[in-house]
């Protein structure tokens, strides 16, 4: 028998408001059995709000609780039927610390949340508390849970995505407050059609509010921002434009190799010596050209001065990608950034066609980067945590588990 001190202290223990231990059972390889019940002897009807002290029926069963003292806790709940006298029908009482037709308490929920936030699927059902399924069962229901996640004063938005399978084309949009830092949302593609409808779900009170939208070069953000955020300048991300300078650079360096390599196979002797001085200084000179110069350490500098001696053409590509990656750190003013691009663009054509026709493409929304320095750099650093939950989060049968789980990292609840 349990005496009533020891059903105080458990029921103290326990800790939930208007709940009381009537006995508890310790079995060596399943836990600690604690029978519980509710304090008050009635309940509201749901339909009509009478309240009822009428006891029809009770109903016990089984559920799980948070661990005490290195032992699983299993409580013995009561959930009593009673009759409306109004109604004249049977109803449940409603128990607050556990979901209907769930079985473990919010509060084992909401702890197994946070572990899964920090670890992943496999790992936290692996400890035995609770299954895979109910799991997922947990993050469904925190999801419903989640307060509106229509944005709240939103003026500068960032949009951008991430590969679901990296190589497999597979991508999904991501929509981030820039100012707060806080991701939004996460939706299941890119498309303009997936991302319009949630934009259109925010209504033209948020949209009309947005200032600004840093995207990367994809005509399709810039449609949507035009049709649906009449007030805000479209930013292009400067990280886009500098990616894209740097992928020409690179290809440019390829194709010197190669066409290096194709010399040494069909020189003489004499020849052959000399293009393989050419190509020891252009091997391993990837990251000296690309990485921002300030950056370099010292056996990298050196590579850089070795690439430079031996390929005039990469020495002035790189030359003017240090020369726009400069304008974009020093520049204050869009006046002063529409002169130096403008000077740029004609100096650099005959190097980087291809990024010097997408500047002239996009060039108001670059230069409108000078107004208040707005990049995706936000973006970059919530996509690398996305990154990063996706890597962690192997064990999410469907993108709406992965959805919710993204969204519980920047939306508590």
């Amino acid at each position: 028998m349990t005496g009533k001190r020891d059903i105080k202290i458990l029921t103290e223990l326990l800790d939930l408001s208007g709940v009381k231990v009537i006995s508890h059972r310790l079995h060596v390889e399943i836990g600690m059995i604690l029978q519980v019940e509710q304090e008050k002897p009635f309940s509201i009807c749901p339909k009509c709000g009478t309240t009822s002290y009428k006891l029809h029926q009770n109903h016990r069963h089984i559920i799980k609780d948070l661990p005490f003292g290195g032992k699983e806790v299993f409580l013995e709940i009561n959930r009593r039927q009673f009759k409306c006298e109004e109604c004249k029908k049977p109803f449940s009482e409603d128990l607050d610390f556990v979901k209907k037709k769930r079985t473990y308490t919010k509060r084992l929920a909401h702890k197994i949340i946070q572990e899964v936030l920090e670890n992943n699927i496999h790992s936290v059902a692996s400890k035995g508390i609770v299954t895979k399924d109910e799991i997922e069962r947990m993050l469904k229901d925190a999801s419903e849970e989640l307060p509106n996640l229509k944005p709240i004063n939103l003026k500068r938005l960032g949009i951008d995505e991430i590969a679901l399978k990296r190589g497999h084309g597979n991508y999904c949009a991501v929509l981030v407050d820039l100012e707060q830092g806080k991701l939004i949302t996460i939706l299941s593609g890119r498309t303009q059609e997936i991302i319009k409808q949630t934009l259109m779900e925010w209504g033209t009170e948020v949209l009309e509010n947005i200032e600004e939208v840093s995207i990367d070069l994809w005509t399709g953000y810039k449609k949507l921002v035009a049709e649906l955020m009449p007030n805000a300048q479209v930013v292009a991300d400067r990280f886009h434009v500098m990616t894209q300078i740097n992928k020409e650079l690179d290809t440019q360096r390829r194709r010197e190799k190669r066409k290096v390599e194709d010399l040494i196979k069909k020189a003489n002797t004499t020849e052959k010596s000399k293009y393989e001085e050419i190509l020891t200084g252009l091997k391993n000179s990837k990251y000296p050209l690309l990485k921002n110069e300030n950056k370099l350490n010292e056996e990298q500098l050196n590579k850089l001065i070795q690439v430079k001696e031996v390929s005039p053409i990469l020495k002035e590509m790189h030359e003017f990608k240090e020369k726009i990656r400069k304008i974009f750190n020093n520049t204050k003013d869009w006046y002063s950034a529409t002169f130096k691009l403008g000077i740029w663009l004609s100096k650099a054509k005959k190097y980087f066609p291809n990024s010097n026709n997408t500047i002239i493409r996009w060039f108001s929304e670059i230069v409108a980067y000078f107004d208040n320095r707005t990049t995706s750099g936000t973006v970059e650093g919530i996509n690398n945590k996305l990154k990063l939950i996706k890597r962690l989060g192997y064990g999410f049968r469907n993108f709406d588990n992965f959805r919710i789980r993204c969204v519980l990292n920047w939306h508590p609840i």
